[in-house]
């Protein structure tokens, strides 16, 4: 802890950006959140653009602030996996009220910003809702460019992750702007796919995991 800056104020708003205020620390903790467990290269690959030497600094600095823990995985894997501590499990409201207040944002966001599908996996928990519960679970794989994530329902759930699957209900693709547009039901399938959306499978599908409100 020593080697943190720190604005040396009597404040706990101070202490805890002394700790987690400084730049890639929130998203390292996002990726944790949302992929659990992960490798050095896991964590590299989900968050494009920090330099190598920064993330092994931010590392060592959440884990001397017992906000997260490394651990040697067993073979084959054997390699560290870093994870976050119940205290950085805390750190979970935080991420998601940042994140209801710069969703806004997205609209004037770059389109050539950087995306990987499961980053979606905070937000779709928020106002996704599996609206079949009482149906078999299915499984809708999201592709923009070279990066994928899967969508599941089931009993009344719906998660994210990364990645694919070998077997998904539909398959959609697209530009992230139209992705999120659309699981967030901002607009339908007719004027996503007119937007040059992708949709393989049964309409219906979608249907089962529209927002609450929709």
């Amino acid at each position: 802890m020593a080697s943190m800056r720190s604005y040396g104020q009597y404040c706990a708003l101070a202490k805890a950006l002394d700790v987690i205020g400084d730049r890639w620390t929130l998203l390292i903790v996002r990726e944790l959140l949302i992929r659990g467990a992960c490798r050095y290269t896991d964590l590299r690959d989900g968050l494009p653009g920090i330099a190598t030497n920064l993330l092994v600094e931010r590392l060592r600095e959440l884990e001397e602030a017992g906000v997260i823990g490394r651990e040697e995985a067993p073979p084959p894997v054997a390699t560290a996996l870093f994870r976050l501590t119940e205290r950085g499990e805390a750190l979970e409201i935080v991420l998601r009220e940042l994140g209801r207040w710069g969703a806004p944002l997205l609209a004037n966001a770059p389109k050539t910003d950087a995306f990987r599908g499961h980053w979606l996996a905070l937000p779709a928990g928020e106002w996704l809702r599996d609206h079949a519960p009482e149906q078999p679970a299915i499984l809708i794989e999201l592709r923009a460019g070279d990066q994928s994530a899967v969508v599941e329902a089931a009993e009344g759930t719906v998660r994210i992750r990364a990645g694919g699957t070998a077997h998904p209900d539909a398959v959609i693709s697209g530009t992230p702007q139209l992705l999120l547009g659309l699981l967030a039901g901002k607009i339908d399938l007719a004027q996503a796919r007119h937007a040059g959306v992708s949709y393989k499978g049964d309409p219906a599908v979608l249907g089962r995991v529209r927002p609450m409100a929709v």
